[in-house]
C-alpha cells in the first residue's frame, strides 16, 4: 500500500514539474538583482588610457558590498538599490557623477612610473529600462598616463565585486579576472601577456571553483540532495556521473554560443530541480532506474546556469577551450568538496544508523527542498 501511495505522489509530483516548467517559460520572469561581474576594456593610445567599465551602477550608488554576494536582495540597501532602479537614465547618470569622487578614490590606475588620474568622461545608460532585467550601463574613465610608462596596474576593491579586465588594440592582449580586492598584474602596455593554455585552465580553475563554493547556493543544495538518497557509494557516483555529464555538455554548448536559454527560464527551473530531487528522497527509499535520468536533465540545466556566468564575462578567445575545461574542472572540484564536507559531517558518524534515514536524510530533504520551492516562487511569481 506505501509503494502505490509512493508512486502515486511522485506522478503527482512530476505532473507538477511539467506544469512548473510551462509556467515559467510563459512567465518568464528575468533576475533583476542577481549579481554579476563588471566589464572593464582597457585601450591605452599616446600616453592616455580608456577604460570603458560595464557595470551595476546601482549597487555602487547604493553602497553594496557585493563582496560574495549573490543577488542584492540580501543586502540592507535593497531598497535604494530598487529606488535607483527606477530613475530615469539622466537621473541614475546624475547620482553616478556625485558619488564619482569616491569611486575615482576606490578605483586605482598606477603605472610603473606612479599613479594615473583619472577623469570620468561620460557615463551611458539604457534609455529605456526594463524593471525585469538587469540595466546595463557604462562608465568611460580616461587617465593621463606618467611620462615613459610602460604598464598600467589596476586596483579594483572588493566590495565592488569581481572585475574582468580585457585589454584592448594590441597583439596578444591581457586578460584577467579580479576578486577579493586583488590588484591586476602589471599590463604591459605594448600587449603580448596573453595567456597560455595552462596559464588559462589553471586560472579559470578558481573561477569554476568560486561559482560553487561560496556564491552557488543553489548547486550547493541540488548536490546535496544527491547525497542524501542514499549512504551507498554507488547510488552517489551514478547520480554525480550523470549530473557532471549533462551539465559538462551544456556548459560547453553554451560558452560556445550554440545554446542559449535566458536566465529567467534557466535560474526557476534550477529550484525546481532542487525540490525535485529533495522530494524524491522523501518519498523513495533507494536508488531507482529513472534517478539517473532525471539527476541528468537537472544537470542540463545546471550547465546552463554556468554558461550564463562565463557569458557574463567571457572567455579568452586565443585560449577557449583550457579556459572553458579550467572552469569546468572548478566546478567539479567545488561540488566534490561540497559531497566530502557532508560526508565527514554526517555521512561518516551516522550513515549506518537505522535511524539516519528516518532522523537525517529525510529532514534535511525536507529543508532543501522547501528552499528550493521558495526560491521557485521568487523567480517567477513574487519576481
Amino acid at each position: 500500500m506505501k509503494r502505490i501511495i509512493g508512486s502515486s505522489m511522485l506522478g503527482y509530483l512530476r505532473v507538477w514539474l511539467t506544469a512548473a516548467v510551462s509556467s515559467v517559460v510563459l512567465s518568464a520572469g528575468a533576475q533583476a538583482h542577481e549579481v554579476t561581474p563588471s566589464i572593464a576594456d582597457l585601450t591605452v593610445i599616446e600616453g592616455q588610457a580608456t577604460l570603458d567599465i560595464r557595470a551595476n551602477l546601482e549597487a555602487f550608488i547604493a553602497g553594496i558590498d557585493l563582496t560574495s554576494l549573490e543577488d542584492t536582495n540580501d543586502s540592507s540597501e535593497a531598497g535604494e538599490y530598487d529606488r535607483l532602479r527606477a530613475l530615469p537614465p539622466a537621473e541614475l547618470v546624475d547620482q553616478m557623477r556625485r558619488v564619482w569622487p569616491s569611486f575615482a578614490e576606490d578605483l586605482r590606475i598606477m603605472t610603473d612610473q606612479g599613479p594615473a588620474n583619472k577623469e570620468l568622461i561620460d557615463v551611458t545608460v539604457e534609455e529605456t529600462p526594463d524593471l525585469d532585467l538587469p540595466r546595463p550601463s557604462t562608465l568611460h574613465i580616461t587617465a593621463n598616463l606618467p611620462a615613459n610608462a610602460t604598464n598600467v596596474q589596476i586596483d579594483w576593491p572588493a566590495t565592488y565585486g569581481a572585475l574582468v579586465v580585457r585589454q584592448q588594440g594590441v597583439e596578444n592582449p591581457y586578460t584577467g579576472y579580479l576578486t577579493d580586492g586583488t590588484p591586476s598584474e602589471p599590463i604591459e602596455i605594448a600587449g603580448g601577456q596573453a595567456q597560455t593554455g595552462l596559464q588559462a585552465f589553471l586560472s579559470y580553475i578558481p573561477v569554476g571553483f568560486d561559482h560553487i563554493l561560496p556564491k552557488g547556493l543553489d548547486h550547493i543544495l541540488f548536490v546535496l540532495g544527491l547525497f542524501f538518497l542514499s549512504t551507498r557509494m554507488g547510488p552517489l557516483l551514478w547520480q554525480i556521473s550523470a549530473f557532471t555529464l549533462a551539465h559538462t555538455v551544456t556548459l560547453a554548448l553554451g560558452a560556445l554560443g550554440l545554446v542559449s536559454v535566458p536566465g529567467s527560464i534557466v535560474e526557476p527551473l534550477i529550484a525546481a530541480s532542487i525540490t525535485f530531487v529533495a522530494v524524491e528522497n522523501i518519498l523513495s527509499k533507494g536508488f531507482s532506474p529513472w534517478r539517473p535520468v532525471v539527476v541528468f536533465v537537472f544537470g542540463l540545466l545546471h550547465g546552463l546556469g554556468f554558461a550564463s556566468v562565463l557569458g557574463e564575462f567571457g572567455l579568452p578567445q586565443d585560449q577557449f577551450i583550457p579556459a572553458l575545461i579550467g572552469f569546468n574542472v572548478g566546478v567539479e572540484v567545488g561540488q566534490l568538496t561540497v559531497i566530502a564536507i557532508a560526508f565527514l559531517a554526517v555521512g561518516l558518524w551516522f550513515g549506518s544508523k537505522p535511524w539516519y534515514r528516518a532522523y537525517i536524510a529525510i529532514p534535511a530533504s525536507a529543508v532543501i527542498g522547501l528552499i528550493g520551492a521558495y526560491w521557485f516562487l521568487e523567480r517567477t511569481i513574487l519576481a
